[in-house]
Order: structure tokens, then C-alpha cells, then sequence
């Protein structure tokens, strides 16, 4: 599989695209007034003390007080007999140096730990726990081992005392002594800096912050698959250079700074994917299409047969189909960042080896994804429930906000339904006030409709309030708004 990776930069707006074998796989975006603070460590107060739920909520600076359990205050680890409560954790008027782990999303503050981590290229250090361990996404058990023996090596020739404990990243496999040496130097001056601030910095701010998005894309998202990373700011490939040479010495070839006339985004035609990515319908090669429904609690998505007839039986249509979704709701998952649960209606299939095939080729296609995925299998009513870690907005969140004609709602009443609603405020108002004439300001479908098939009703209405009532067009009214003046 090849891979490239684009960075379009401008002053207000930085922009990632994740190409794989020509097709857009993920787009990060990030602007310069709403920066993701995921990783970023603060010195925050406690606000509020909540023992009902035992959580609290601490001001970190933010327009809204951020939000943290109290499993995420006591030491990891710690037997649930042994658990402390949050009042006895925490009180108000606390100074408390915390991590956020995801950002403020919708109405929701942002989520914070106590348990501080910082990462590097192929390392994460913990302050606070002693443990070291190697990502699960390296299954070789000798690879494991040989990681493990590296990174106490490496902590016992280090010149600075370290208290804490490292993690091994997936993109460490096959690494050498010197690079996770010079990872672990790195981080451990990084932490040197951060623990000065803790006790000179006031409370609320912040105290570590992380990369810009495409300094952290290059360390988070680099991989022998990538071919080539392309950025169009000649000044911002420097930087990027500049920190590969330091970090990723084996990357800084692939790095290129892209001056074309032609803007980036339109290479792959990556501008045309993400507008189809803010759509609910996704069309498949076959004719079928996929229908993605974002709410609050989930995220549900149908899979429907379309155009697609097939060429033998109608098992065989479907079972296509469902394939052909498999890998289609893979990329739609990383391309519009949803996450928390996820419920897929494949169309039923009647063969069981069927359905443990489309599983399988779900499961596969997810395990591209650097968002911690979990699939729970197929419920009683046939529907694959999943779930993906959410740790920042969507892309729909990031670039869309609520239709103000419909607060979100996706519908909007029906002319005939407001005619109603203006009846009876009409009547409301007539048993208020005594008013001598009615004038109903309203949009042209309401109006129209009012002047027409609601004629008659009008005209009823008026004999019954003894009333003259007349109409106004406003032609900046949305469908369902309307004022009544009384003249």
C-alpha cells in the first residue's frame, strides 16, 4: 500500500489530507482559533465538586470548566476496595495540574486525567507510573521482547533520573538502540521543563502545549508506507524539516515542499471528497449506497442494495453489497472522525459463512485505523455494533453548525401545519387583547397558502372574531416563522 500525506497552511487554517493508494482516507483540520488541546497539560482550580457523580469540574482557562472523574485522579491501578471519593480527592478553590484527553465537543467541556504522559516519536513518557510496556499494534511476541530490552537498556545509560515509565509506540518497530535513546533524552528535558512550570506557573494555564497539527502529523501519522509528505508554506517546510532532521532523520527525504499553481487539495481530488464526506449518503462502486446518521448518543448506518441487481440471486446482490460497505464504512469512520458507538444495518443475509465473511472484512478494513476501534459482533437483531474512540469534533462538527432554519432538526413544518399554528395564536391573541384589525406576517409558501387553500378557513375565522385579518410577505422568513401584529 502507498501512501502521501498533504498539508495545506494558511494564517487561519491548517489542513491535513491522508492519502492512501490514491484514495482520501482522513482530513484533519485544525484552525488557529479553535486549535484541538488534546494533549495539552494545564494548572487548573477546581470549581465545582460534584459527589453524585463523582466528578469535578476545573477551570482550565477555557470558556467552559472542564469535567474529570475521580478514577482519573487516583493513582492507575488502584483496587476498587481502596478507591477514595471525589470529596475526598478534590475541594473547591484546588490548584490541580491536569491533561486533557478530549476536546470540548457540542455542549460538553472538555475531558481531563491526572495521569500526565507526554510523547515522542516512538516513545510515551508517564511521570507518574513506573510500568513500561509495547502497543499491542506490534504482535510479533519477539519484536515485543526485543523493544522491552531496548528501553531498559536505554533508561539505564540516561544521565537524567527518570521516576516514571515509557511506553514503546507502534511506530518504533524495528527501531535501533540510538533512536529511542535519543527519544528518551528528549523527552525526559521535555518533562524537566514541564515540572518547572507546574510550580511557577498560575492557575488557570497552560503548561505544556503540544505540536501544531502538522508538526504532529508527521510524528503520529509517518510510516514506511508513506511515500511522500507535501506542504505548500515554504516557511512551514522548514520547521517541518527542521524537526524531522532532528527526530525523524530517516523522513527528511520524503518531505517536499509543494509549489504548484495548482492548489494541493485538488490533487486526488481531495476538496471533492470532503464535501461528499458532509453528505448522508455515500454512493458505492456497485449502485448501492450507504446512508450515515450522526445524533448524540450513536451513530447508525444503513446499507441499501440501490441500483446494484447482481448477476446470479439476490444473496449473492447482497452479500456484494455488504463487502463492498465493509470497506466503505472503514474509510467514512476515519474520513469524518465519528466515533463513540457506531450501529451498522448490513442488509440481511441468510448464509452464516456470509455474514462471518462481511465481519471479517470490517474488522480488517478498521484495523487501518489509528482510533482505538472495538467491534462487539452482530446483536440479536442482526445489526454490527462498534465502537471507535472519540477524542476530537467530527469533520462535520469542525466545518458545519445547526441549519438556523431548522435547529438541526433536518425538517421543517409544513406550510398547511404553521397555517395552523397562525389560527390559533390568532384566536390567543383575540381572547387577550381586543384588537381591531390582524396582520400576519409570514414567509411566501405560509402566505400563499393562507390566500389559498386556507381561504375558506380564513374567512370562517374572521366572521367567528368579528375581525378583519390581512397578510404581509417576509420574504427573509424561513417557513416556519411568522408574527402577528395587532393593529
Amino acid at each position: 500500500m502507498s501512501g502521501e500525506v498533504l498539508i495545506n497552511l494558511t494564517p487561519m487554517e491548517t489542513r491535513v489530507a491522508v492519502v492512501e493508494n490514491g484514495v482520501l482516507q482522513e482530513a484533519l483540520i485544525e484552525r488557529t482559533r479553535r486549535r484541538g488541546i488534546v494533549g495539552n497539560i494545564y494548572k487548573g482550580r477546581v470549581v465545582r465538586v460534584l459527589p453524585g457523580m463523582q466528578a469535578a469540574f476545573v477551570d482550565i482557562g477555557l470558556d467552559r470548566a472542564a469535567f474529570i472523574h475521580a478514577h482519573e485522579v487516583m493513582p492507575p491501578g488502584t483496587p476498587p476496595e481502596e478507591q477514595a471519593s471525589i470529596g475526598q480527592l478534590l475541594h473547591e478553590g484546588q490548584a490541580l495540574v491536569v491533561q486533557v484527553t478530549k476536546d470540548p465537543i457540542g455542549t460538553k467541556g472538555a475531558r481531563l486525567t491526572t495521569h500526565l504522559s507526554v510523547p515522542s516519536r516512538y516513545l510515551v513518557y508517564m511521570p507518574d507510573s513506573p510500568h513500561h510496556g509495547v502497543s499491542q499494534r506490534i504482535e510479533d511476541e519477539r519484536e515485543r521482547e526485543r523493544l522491552r530490552e531496548l528501553l531498559e537498556l536505554c533508561q539505564t545509560e540516561q544521565e537524567i533520573e527518570i521516576t516514571g515509565g515509557f511506553i514503546v509506540r507502534t511506530a518504533a518497530e524495528n527501531v535501533g538502540k540510538e533512536e529511542l535513546y535519543a527519544d528518551m533524552h528528549f523527552l525526559l528535558r521535555l518533562w524537566r521543563k514541564v515540572s518547572e512550570r507546574k510550580v511557577t506557573a498560575p492557575a488557570p494555564s497552560v503548561i505544556y502545549d503540544d505540536l501544531p497539527l502538522f508538526i504532529r502529523t508527521l510524528r503520529d501519522l509517518m510510516r514506511d508506507e508513506i511515500e511522500k509528505v507535501r506542504i505548500d508554506s515554504r516557511e512551514n517546510y522548514v520547521k517541518l524539516l527542521e524537526f524531522a532532521e532532528e527526530f525523524m532523520p530517516d523522513s527528511s527525504a520524503r518531505i517536499e515542499y509543494y509549489p504548484g499553481e495548482r492548489p494541493i487539495f485538488d490533487l486526488y481530488s481531495v476538496e471533492d471528497e470532503i464535501q461528499k464526506a458532509l453528505g448522508r449518503k455515500v454512493q458505492l462502486k456497485s449502485g448501492g449506497y450507504l446512508v450515515i446518521d450522526p445524533t448524540e448518543a450513536m451513530t447508525t448506518i444503513d446499507v441499501n442494495t440501490g441500483g446494484y441487481v447482481g448477476h446470479r440471486n439476490l444473496e449473492e446482490t447482497i452479500f456484494k453489497t455488504n463487502l463492498e460497505a465493509a470497506n466503505a464504512i472503514a474509510r467514512q469512520l476515519r474520513l469524518r472522525n465519528l466515533g463513540g458507538i457506531i450501529i451498522i444495518d448490513f442488509i440481511d443475509m441468510e448464509d452464516p459463512e456470509h455474514q462471518r465473511q462481511v465481519l471479517r472484512v470490517l474488522e480488517k478494513a478498521l484495523e487501518r485505523d489509528h482510533a482505538k476501534t472495538k467491534c462487539t459482533g452482530v446483536t440479536e437483531l442482526g445489526l454490527v455494533q462498534l465502537t471507535r474512540k472519540r477524542t476530537r469534533e467530527s469533520l462535520e462538527q469542525t466545518l458545519c453548525e445547526s441549519c438556523p432554519t431548522c435547529s438541526g432538526r433536518g425538517t421543517l413544518k409544513t406550510a398547511e401545519t404553521v397555517c395552523y399554528e397562525i389560527f390559533r395564536e390568532i384566536l390567543r391573541e383575540e381572547r387577550a387583547y381586543n384588537a381591531e384589525t390582524y396582520m400576519v406576517l409570514a414567509s411566501q409558501p405560509v402566505v400563499d397558502r393562507l390566500l389559498d387553500e386556507e381561504s375558506a378557513a380564513v374567512a370562517d375565522l374572521e366572521a367567528f372574531i368579528g375581525k378583519t385579518i390581512r397578510f404581509q410577505v417576509e420574504s427573509h422568513y424561513s417557513q416556519e416563522q411568522y408574527d402577528i401584529v395587532l393593529m
